[in-house]
Formats: C-alpha cells, sequence, structure tokens
C-alpha cells in the first residue's frame, strides 16, 4: 500500500490518507453538512454580499422568469428546449452540428455512467497529465463495473497499454482539478490511436472546454474527434447549476444517457435549463478576470509563506496538502503529528469560512475531492473578502490555529463535524 510521506497509507480510491476525525466518506459528507452550517451562520451575521466563493465554482441558477412555467415543466418542457440545448452545448464545445446532447445531475454522474455504458468488460485506460490521477469518478465507476483503472502519462504508453489489454473504453482528461494540462497535440493523437484501436474515446473536459481555449489559446472540445466530451454547467466562468453537460455522438451517447437514467443519474428539467442558460450565458472575459484575480491572490499568500511552498495555476495559488501539514508542524514546533493531511487543510477552510466566510473545496468539497488547497477566486470573491492580502492573512491564521491544535481530537471533531 502506498503511504504519504509522513506513512500514513494512503486510501487508493481517492489519493488521500483517511484520518481518525474524516474516516471516509461518510465522515466527509457530516463534513459537508457541517460547512454549510458555519456558512450559514456567518451569512447571517454578515449578509450574503460577504460570501467569498474561491472554490471556481459559481453555482447560480440562471434560468430566466419565463423559463419557469414551461421549460421546467417535467413532461413538455424538455421537448421544448431539448433542440436549443443541443445547439448550446454544441457551440461551447465547438462540434459540426451533428452532435447529441445531454445534461447530467453532476459531471461525476456522466463519468461513473460513461464507463458503466462502455467499459466493455476490460480494465479502463486513461491519460491524465504527469504527476497527476483520473478523477475519483473514474475509479468509483470501474469498481461498480468490477475493473480496474490504468493510468498513462504519454503516448508511447498509452500505445504500450492500447496493444496490451485492448481497452474498450479510453478517458483522457486534457485539464485536472489541480489544474495539470496536456497538450493539445497529445491530446488529439490519444484520440486518433484510441479511435483506431476500436475504443470508444471519452474528454473529461470538466474545466478543460473553456480554461484551454480562453486561457491557453487551445483547440475547442469537440474538435478532437472524441465520441464524447462532458464539461461541468459550473466550472471555470460558468455561472451553473452544478450539472454535467454530455456532447458528442448520438452512438456513443445513447447508451450513457440510458445508464444515467438506470441509476437516476439523469438531470431533470430545471437543472437541465439551467445548464443550458449557464452555457448560453458564457463570458469568456468574466474567466479572465477570475485568472487575474487569481494570480493577485498567490502573490498575497507567496508574500506571507515564501514562493517555494506556493505553486500556481492558471486560477490561483495552490499548496500540497502535504506541504500544508509541513508548515503547521513548524509553526507547532513539531516534525510529527497523527494527524493526517487531509485534516490539517479541512481544518484551515473551516476556520476561514467561520472567520470572514471563504468558500473552499476544503470545506465544500464532495467526498473523494482533491484535499489540497486550491484557492480559485470567482468574480467578486476577493472584494468581498476585503482584498487578496485579507484572504493570505486569514489563511496564515488559520494555520497558526490549526498548529495549536495538532493533537487535540475533540478540537477537529467540533471545528470539522460539529457537535453530535
Amino acid at each position: 500500500m502506498s503511504c504519504d510521506r509522513f506513512g500514513n497509507a494512503l486510501d487508493p480510491s481517492v489519493g488521500y490518507a483517511r484520518g481518525t476525525v474524516l474516516r471516509d466518506s461518510a465522515d466527509e459528507v457530516r463534513r459537508l453538512t457541517h460547512a454549510g452550517r458555519i456558512a450559514a451562520g456567518f451569512m447571517e451575521r454578515e449578509g450574503v454580499d460577504k460570501i467569498a466563493i474561491c472554490t471556481g465554482n459559481l453555482r447560480f441558477y440562471p434560468v430566466q422568469a419565463d423559463d419557469l412555467p414551461m421549460l421546467c415543466e417535467e413532461w413538455v418542457g424538455p421537448g421544448i428546449f431539448g433542440e436549443e440545448l443541443r445547439q448550446a452545448a454544441i457551440t461551447h464545445m465547438g462540434g459540426n452540428g451533428n452532435e447529441a446532447a445531454a445534461v447530467v445531475n453532476r459531471t461525476s454522474a456522466g463519468i461513473v455512467a460513461t464507463v458503466l455504458a462502455h467499459f466493455g468488460g476490460r480494465d479502463v485506460l486513461s491519460l491524465v497529465p504527469e504527476g497527476d490521477r483520473s478523477h475519483a469518478s473514474v475509479t468509483r465507476g470501474a469498481r461498480l463495473a468490477g475493473v480496474s483503472v490504468r493510468e498513462v502519462f504519454d503516448l508511447s504508453a498509452l500505445e504500450a497499454a492500447l496493444g496490451d489489454f485492448a481497452p474498450s473504453l479510453l478517458m483522457i482528461t486534457p485539464v485536472t482539478s489541480e489544474l495539470s494540462v496536456l497538450e493539445d497535440d497529445l491530446i488529439a493523437a490519444a484520440v486518433r490511436v484510441g479511435k483506431t484501436a476500436g475504443c470508444t474515446v471519452f474528454i473529461d473536459d470538466a474545466y478543460g472546454a473553456r480554461f484551454r481555449p480562453v486561457l491557453l489559446g487551445g483547440c475547442a472540445s469537440l474538435m478532437f474527434g472524441a465520441d464524447l466530451i462532458i464539461t461541468n454547467a459550473d466550472k471555470a466562468g460558468l455561472s451553473g447549476p452544478r450539472a454535467g453537460v454530455l456532447c458528442g455522438s448520438p452512438e456513443a451517447l445513447v447508451p450513457v444517457q440510458a445508464k444515467a437514467s438506470e441509476l437516476g443519474m439523469e438531470a431533470r428539467a430545471p437543472i437541465a435549463v439551467g445548464a443550458m442558460r449557464s452555457l448560453q450565458g458564457f463570458i469568456p472575459d468574466l474567466l479572465i478576470q477570475e485568472a487575474r484575480d487569481g494570480q493577485d491572490l498567490a502573490v498575497a499568500l507567496e508574500a506571507h509563506l515564501g514562493r517555494g511552498r506556493v505553486s500556481r495555476s492558471a486560477l490561483g495559488p495552490k499548496i500540497d496538502e502535504q506541504d500544508v501539514l509541513e508548515i503547521v508542524l513548524a509553526r507547532a514546533g513539531r516534525t510529527s503529528t497523527n494527524r493526517v493531511p487531509a485534516e490539517v487543510t479541512a481544518a484551515a477552510g473551516m476556520l476561514m469560512l467561520r472567520e470572514k466566510g471563504i468558500v473552499t473545496v476544503n470545506t465544500h468539497g464532495q467526498p473523494g475531492g482533491r484535499v489540497s488547497i486550491r484557492l480559485k477566486p470567482t468574480s467578486g470573491a476577493i472584494e468581498r473578502a476585503g482584498g487578496a492580502d485579507a484572504i493570505a492573512q486569514c489563511f496564515v491564521a488559520a494555520l497558526e490555529e490549526t498548529a495549536s491544535h495538532l493533537d487535540d481530537q475533540a478540537w477537529f471533531e467540533s471545528l470539522l463535524l460539529g457537535d453530535r
């Protein structure tokens, strides 16, 4: 079993160590529920205008008043807006006009449904950027299918794997949640060799559908020629709601829709309409401004912690969860602890949420999501929190407070899960 640098065993399904407070997905659900209570308490004290969303996800519901009585109606609505939704997805992802489209209740749901629909009784092959990993939903979908995920990081390894076990499904992640990136040439080559080998090729472009074209000058998602693309309705400049938008060939999409419907993963009409409006309302300049705000926040955090501790993504600063624990140990004057990195980053997130209404993935992320510190300010978030330096100071103060309670199990349980 793999371990982190502190000797903690890594849970292979999520890629990080479980602790004595956050022991499993159930505890992470309890953490998420408690974070909602803390956020509500902050909003009651300070007002909604002080909530600073630094997850990279706005998650509004951008439907129009006229949408509610007709398009959001469950029986007839989907037949009315279906073609408008299809065109919005094709336009957003750069298709040729013949693609089909569908909405699922989460991007993770679309990934799981794709694995179950197309794995073909064989292990799933997954191409991801070097040093990163597939989304947890890929692993979970494979587990439900009774197969494994084999990850590769370059074209030669991909070609070798195709010859080794002849997979039916090739997953490609151009931009991970850590914002690690595959080059367009590699994506295009991977699609080409995957389809030549007879694979259904699926691109998880949750971030990349906008991130690559707008910030990196890259290719639109559907132009790579993959069978299926999925993107989030609430990431990288989209407003929400949380949903996954699938687009691609009807032959590849219909089995995924069927599997999603069997498992209750399909989006109902109100969510599908919201996702459509989110795509239609996308403004590239908003994403560009979010990226600038993220760099301002990175500068502020580097000033407090040093450049060696902070790395930058295009949307803001990030600190590996193991590095965060090292910082906390140093501030506590210690070299070891029984506390795992995921619990320390969750504690820092809860303190930031409680003190300044700063929403992070460490408080509001779903079970199995990444546990590193990733601050991706959405539109207006930095201003709501009092400026980039105020956010950086709040984070450093949270680390200090966490350091002073490292061995206090009751403190961590109360902070992360609430009083039970």
